[in-house]
């Protein structure tokens, strides 16, 4: 909105400091101020509203220490973090820009499933919420938006690279002879094209072509991509969901996650950036720095009133919406092969707990009565069976989350 009014103002009537929306940076660093100050200055009135309402957590006792405490705490405040991204993004993003209008409907998309779901356990007192398969069909049918989007959009396209000679050079052999030898250099294409290409982290040649699973065939490539796309949106979000079970702990841990979806996205879409690291340049995929700043500072400012002793949960409004967003970006960056090192403590939470669920179905169908792998299952519940206090299981996993954020920076280089 301020982008094409200022734009506007810049090209008629040439207002000083107008140009200044032009650049990404200026705007990403409002973006983050803007989303803080909307958590900070709103957060604790919501807070009160919430109390005074009674809306809060139905806590069942799982025999968890201070698990009790928190009975009554305000639920819903995911609400808090929807509105301060969205907000900027919709104050200093483009919004002519594909990717940043996928990114919005993701995050309404999602923010409603989860606040459907808040509402059922809070307002009709179901302890379930939302229907499992209603939430699953909600997920799957963003990722055919994706990934239809991604495959029909004209604006979304990308320049591979290309091999071209720089020089020749002639090699002289025992026998005498000379022979000709080119010299040659990895660089970004001129010409944009519209493919179904990924990136694989830790190859040489990190360009995976969907193609290459179809047998050429273009039109089943891009209907893999979308297949994809609806595996990745569900997996990350209920991931994130799973995650969020601990005061700051998912927010503490989306925050690397979110950075480096950032930096990612800003050498993406700078071909100078693309072209030096060796990686795929994507046009205007760079907007998406706005996003994740405004994300970031969204995440930070919830963390003022979501760490240990959380004075507000973000319920599946929040935890629904993260994982969605985090999964969607990493599709518009072509990076979700990445994920499962970017989001290793989403996919540890995901397999500790189907592995906990089918050891525990197996063995009660072989021996009669069902056996345990973990003392209770997601992961971090685990560590507080052994006795370890919330705040030093949760500084943990940010700790571990920010060393797969920089493996997976590091990926950039190692091949």
């Amino acid at each position: 909105m301020l982008y094409s009014l200022f734009n506007y103002l810049d090209r008629v009537y040439d207002l000083p400091g107008s140009g200044m929306f032009q650049y990404i940076s200026f705007r990403a660093a409002m973006a983050i101020i803007f989303s803080l100050l909307i958590v900070i200055a709103f957060g604790m009135p919501i807070i009160r509203a919430l109390q005074r309402r009674q809306i809060g957590e139905e806590i069942r006792d799982l025999g968890l220490q201070g698990q009790l405490e928190k009975r009554g705490t305000p639920t819903m405040g995911g609400l808090i973090i929807l509105v301060a991204l969205l907000v900027p993004m919709l104050l200093f993003g483009r919004l002519d820009n594909v990717y940043i209008q996928l990114m919005i409907v993701s995050t309404v998309w999602l923010g409603v499933i989860g606040f459907l779901d808040d509402y059922i356990k809070v307002f009709r007192h179901h302890k379930e919420g939302l229907k499992g398969r209603f939430k699953i069909v909600g997920q799957i049918g963003l990722g055919v938006i994706v990934g239809t989007t991604m495959w029909l959009s004209e604006d979304v396209v990308v320049r591979e690279k290309i091999t071209t000679p720089v020089e020749t050079v002639y090699i002289a052999e025992e026998s005498g002879e000379q022979v000709a030898s080119q010299i040659e250099q990895v660089v970004v294409s001129t010409q944009s094209v519209k493919t179904p290409t990924t990136t694989i982290p830790f190859v040489k040649d990190n360009e995976f072509h969907y193609e290459w699973v179809t047998g050429g065939n273009e039109t089943l490539a891009w209907l893999l991509y979308v297949i994809v796309a609806i595996f990745v949106v569900t997996a990350v979000s209920n991931g994130a969901n799973l995650t969020d079970g601990l005061d700051g702990l998912l927010t503490g841990v989306s925050i690397p996650i979110v950075a480096v979806l950032g930096a990612l996205a800003y050498l993406s879409g700078h071909v100078v950036y693309a072209d030096y690291l060796n990686i795929m340049y994507i046009p205007d995929s760079g907007e998406l720095v706005v996003f994740a700043a405004a994300m970031a500072g969204a995440l930070i400012g919830f963390m003022w009133y979501n760490s240990f002793p959380a004075q507000i949960f973000m319920g599946d409004t929040g935890s629904l919406a993260i994982g969605g967003i985090i999964a969607v970006f990493a599709l518009c960056i072509r990076k979700e092969l990445l994920l499962p090192l970017l989001c290793g403590v989403f996919l540890a939470e995901s397999v500790s707990v189907m592995v906990q669920v089918g050891y525990f179905k197996y063995t009660k169908r072989k021996y009669g009565e069902g056996r345990r792998i973990l003392l209770m299952s997601p992961m971090h519940h685990h560590y507080q069976k052994k006795g370890l206090f919330e705040t030093k299981i949760v500084i943990r996993f940010i700790i571990v989350s920010l060393l797969l954020a920089a493996m997976s920076l590091v990926t950039l280089k190692i091949r």
